[in-house]
């Protein structure tokens, strides 16, 4: 981790995702840039918050840590995000991992501050229980899909989200981190990617996957809504 000493570059961010309708500006003045390298941890899960995140430029990757050392896979974040919204409320220790798969920057704020003055900032306690509302949703129900329907269904309802009005859909993540994404294989997800192609709903070609039968892809989808990465 590098710590960013660019005033510029920070209030740059600041107007970008218009932070200020979060956070007041004695908050604001504790805000410091934050840069992690690709494959660099963020937060790592048992260890206390020191940080309270926003990420601003970037992606990253959500683990959970489960008590045998092993983890799942939750989500992936290439959008303006804040990272740890339930440790920050709870003062409990981190409980997931959080890794950088992309150099990323991300504003940080000492979580001791932020607990003594947020209580008085309107503003920013409506965007933690939006955050948390929309993190829950997403889980619960990415994590239902995942458990109930084959992947051909899940992978079309991922497809269906992707959708332009040119008719393809332009892979911006890893097919390995579709797959983690998915629950499934990458040799599983390439299987069923070429199913797809036999039966004339798909056309890939490296990153662009071309829509042949968007009427056959939503009917396989069963109106699944799987929030991508």
């Amino acid at each position: 981790m590098k710590k960013i000493s660019n005033n510029d570059l920070l209030k740059h961010y600041f107007i970008k995702h218009d932070i200020e309708k979060i956070l007041s500006k004695d908050i604001m003045n504790y805000a410091k840039l934050h840069f992690y390298k690709k494959n660099e941890f963020i937060l790592e899960a048992e260890s206390e918050l020191e940080y309270y995140f926003l990420l601003v430029d970037g992606k990253i990757k959500i683990s959970y840590l489960f008590e045998n050392g092993k983890s799942m896979l939750l989500k992936f974040y290439n959008d303006f995000m804040s990272i740890g919204d339930l440790e920050l409320l709870k003062n409990k220790p981190i409980r997931c991992n959080v890794e950088a798969i992309e150099d990323s920057y991300l504003i940080a704020i000492p979580s001791e501050i932020l607990r003594k003055k947020f209580a008085n900032n309107v503003e920013f306690l409506h965007y933690l229980v939006n955050s948390l509302s929309e993190k829950l949703e997403a889980t619960i129900n990415n994590s239902s899909y995942n458990y109930v329907y084959p992947l051909i269904n899940r992978l079309a309802s991922y497809l269906v989200e992707h959708i332009t009005d040119k008719k393809y859909i332009m892979i911006n993540s890893s097919f390995k981190e579709i797959a983690q994404f998915l629950g499934t294989t990458y040799r599983h997800l390439g299987r069923t990617l070429k199913e797809l192609e036999l039966n004339d709903i798909i056309k890939c070609d490296n990153k662009i996957i071309y829509i042949l039968d968007e009427d056959k892809l939503r009917e396989l989808s069963k109106n699944m809504y799987i929030r991508g990465i």
